[in-house]
């Protein structure tokens, strides 16, 4: 497995870097069976250090963990136990509900995003602001996502890896867009346009 470890406004030495990457490789080694690369980054957040941990697995899955520390080698730590919790409830899932692994990488197509510019939310913003004509939205980035085939399960697991809020994926059982999001509440929300009833 290939590891690049990077410092944003924040040098790396040889001895971090040689830490993570011997902490990291046995970790993600220890619970993913053959990861591909791994990218951890280290920036700064007012007094403290963040460490964003990103590991690309051969079935297409990524795994994100974020760990926050007065020091590097604790926020690396913190980045590496999260990773490991989220790798190893991965496996004892596909254990204990005797999933078929993949063989073969996660199909994916690719889909266009875009950032939106959106209003102001406090005054001094506001002096700055144009207001755009018409309805449609200044577009401030454009940038390409995987949109992968997954069953709603998967979907979940790679929502739960990426540590994010929502996941779109083409549903493995008829190739429809769908959504799972994390619901207020805590539970999981799914949309699924293909299964809406007649009428």
């Amino acid at each position: 497995m290939h590891i690049q470890v990077n410092g944003k406004q924040i040098d790396v030495g040889d001895a971090l870097r040689g830490h993570v990457e011997d902490r990291f490789v046995a970790a993600v080694g220890k619970y993913a069976e053959n990861p591909i690369d791994s990218t951890v980054t280290f920036s700064r957040d007012r007094h403290e250090i963040v460490c964003d941990a990103l590991a690309h697995l051969s079935t297409g899955m990524i795994a994100k963990a974020k760990g926050r520390a007065t020091d590097p080698y604790a926020a690396a730590e913190s980045a590496c136990e999260r990773l490991e919790k989220q790798l190893r409830r991965y496996k004892r899932r596909l254990k204990d509900h005797h999933l078929k692994r993949r063989e073969e990488p996660i199909p994916a197509a690719m889909a266009n995003g875009y950032v939106l510019q959106s209003a102001p939310q406090a005054e001094a913003e506001a002096e700055e602001y144009v207001e755009p004509e018409g309805l449609d939205p200044l577009v401030i980035a454009e940038m390409r996502h995987q949109v992968q085939t997954l069953t709603v399960g998967e979907a979940v697991m790679a929502m739960e890896f990426a540590d994010e809020p929502f996941l779109l994926f083409n549903n493995n059982s008829h190739g429809g867009l769908n959504v799972v999001f994390r619901r207020p509440d805590g539970n999981i929300g799914w949309i699924d346009p293909a299964n809406l009833p007649e009428g």
